[in-house]
């Protein structure tokens, strides 16, 4: 349970603004899995009524691999995007106009079969990767703003489980008893509109993020309102004087770019840390799992008419997990979560390799393999599969988050296609040895995690930025030591201050609308 009361307006904000873009990621991510034979040879009819004769085998397989990899360039591109639409049109204007791209995706794939043109199928899945390279930036940084800190954890989680839930959804679809036939594929794409039509129904009746009204829109009054909205009480002075202090810290409402982020040398490890994070997400193996899941199943004796079903247990685990980390990521802390996470990831990885080399030998081996594939699963949902979102918004404070999740958007979809175009040469290459690539992966992240991660759960972004100032090698700022000793004073009227050679101060401090003086 959440330690202190949410709000109504928090709980639809997450969930709403999760349904329509992280949730069709995740959609995405299995959708085209039920599908793909009736696909090729909708491509081998498409390519005879052209040209009237059958599409080369070599022909159908890169079409194919154009088709599922092109998501991953849509993805890069929406994240380039980012740090310019939500600078331009803030975070929740950003999520809003993102649902256009899943619509204009949805109705390309859908209609795609309808007018004989497998173009339509390949240009909407680059126009859906363009839809989730945006959802994966902007969705964290607006939940991660909206949220009080002591629930900025189990509220950007929502990012993660709505992820689980669609690969859940589109695996569930994608039986043959329900959308997984040849007469009714197209409606498994055409369902990619209704999640981003709803959100366009809901999400403009709540706030944005207050903390991009307050800073970058210069809007005290609509500020105000936001943190009311989402916080469910009428004094939010003490809210709105840690945004201010924050931005007195700051010294510029400058919206940094991505080089100026690079350049800074007191946030040199926070972008290590992030990109170490996002490249372990798509590193770790997780898809090399689902690449294995059919055929263990196989060789475990389950009819193939069975295996479908016994895949969703994957879909089921998944979610539950995300679940789990949700509940309890504000009283276990994003640090050992991910440390855990990865430690087990790569123990069962070793585990994995050991039982899928004598699984020949032993008839009850592959069972233990699938075991292996579910804990890995378990492990990853449990922490690496959501927190690496959550701490991109947590490292940075507000002029550096846009560009900070562009660096971040920009790893993960890079990452994304180097593993779908290089995992099928390195298993043709290692068998089932591939998984030790991933097991090294695994250890190498949370190593780096366990020695340079300092936990970040209920602490504010001024906290945080402090937490690095050592291994920075950066003095922290006497204007930062003033405001943020300013802000644990609270209503104080007295606080002390600290000048440049360390001796105390004492300073007068008033509470008034633009924060503390």
């Amino acid at each position: 349970m959440l330690p202190q009361r949410i709000t109504a307006c928090l709980v639809n904000a997450a969930f709403f603004g999760a349904f329509g873009s992280s949730y069709l990621y995740g959609y995405n991510l299995s959708v085209v899995n039920a599908p793909a034979l009736y696909i090729k040879t909708f491509y081998n009819q498409t390519w005879m009524e052209r040209y009237g004769e059958p599409i080369g085998a070599d022909m159908v397989t890169m079409l194919w691999s154009i088709t599922v990899s092109i998501f991953a360039i849509g993805g890069l591109l929406g994240a380039l995007c980012v740090t310019l639409l939500t600078k331009l049109i803030g975070r929740k204007g950003t999520l809003l106009l993102n649902n256009g791209f899943a619509v204009i995706a949805a109705l390309l794939l859908a209609l795609g079969e309808k007018a004989r043109s497998f173009e339509m199928l390949i240009i909407g899945r680059f126009v859906m990767g363009v839809d989730s390279g945006i959802a994966l930036s902007a969705l964290p940084m607006y939940l991660g703003e909206i949220s009080p800190r002591h629930m900025r954890g189990s509220i950007g989680q929502f990012n993660s489980i709505l992820i689980c839930l669609g690969v859940f959804t589109g695996q569930v679809l994608g039986l043959p008893e329900l959308l997984g036939q040849e007469s009714r594929w197209n409606f498994l794409f055409a369902f990619l509109a209704l999640p981003a039509l709803l959100q366009l129904c809901v999400l403009p009746f709540l706030p944005e993020s207050p903390r991009f009204l307050l800073m970058e829109r210069r809007d005290e009054a609509g500020a105000e309102k936001a943190f009311r909205a989402f916080l469910g009480k009428k004094d939010v002075s003490k809210e709105l004087e840690e945004v201010h202090a924050e931005g007195r810290a700051q010294n510029t409402l400058h919206m940094a770019s991505v080089t100026e982020l690079l350049l800074n040398p007191a946030l040199r490890w926070q972008v290590i840390t992030v990109i170490v994070t996002m490249a372990c997400y798509q590193l770790c193996g997780l898809n090399a799992i689902w690449y294995y899941t059919n055929g263990i199943l196989r060789d475990s004796g389950f009819a193939e008419n069975v295996i479908p079903y016994i895949v969703l247990s994957t879909g089921g685990i998944e979610t539950l997990a995300a679940v789990v980390s949700g509940l309890v990521i504000e009283r276990i802390g994003r640090r050992p979560l991910l440390i855990f996470g990865f430690s087990a990831m790569a123990f069962f990885f070793g585990l994995l390799t050991v039982f899928l080399n004598f699984q020949d030998q032993y008839t009850w081996m592959p069972y233990l393999s699938f075991t292996c594939i579910l804990a890995v699963i378990a492990s990853f949902c449990s922490g690496p599969g959501g927190i690496p979102f959550v701490l991109t918004g947590e490292l940075f404070e507000q002029s550096y988050r846009p560009a900070a999740f562009m660096i971040a958007g920009i790893v993960n979809w890079v990452a994304n296609f180097a593993v779908g175009l290089l995992f099928p040469f390195m298993q043709e290459s290692l068998q089932t040895y591939a998984f030790l690539v991933f097991l090294v992966v695994c250890v190498l992240g949370a190593v780096y995690l366990y020695f340079i991660l300092p936990e970040t759960k209920n602490k504010t972004f001024m906290d945080i930025s402090q937490s690095f100032a050592k291994i920075n090698n950066v003095p922290l700022g006497n204007k930062e030591i003033e405001n943020e000793l300013a802000i644990k004073a609270g209503s104080k009227e007295i606080c002390t201050r600290y000048d440049g050679y360390h001796n105390s101060v004492t300073c007068y401090i008033r509470k008034e609308s633009m924060g503390i003086y």
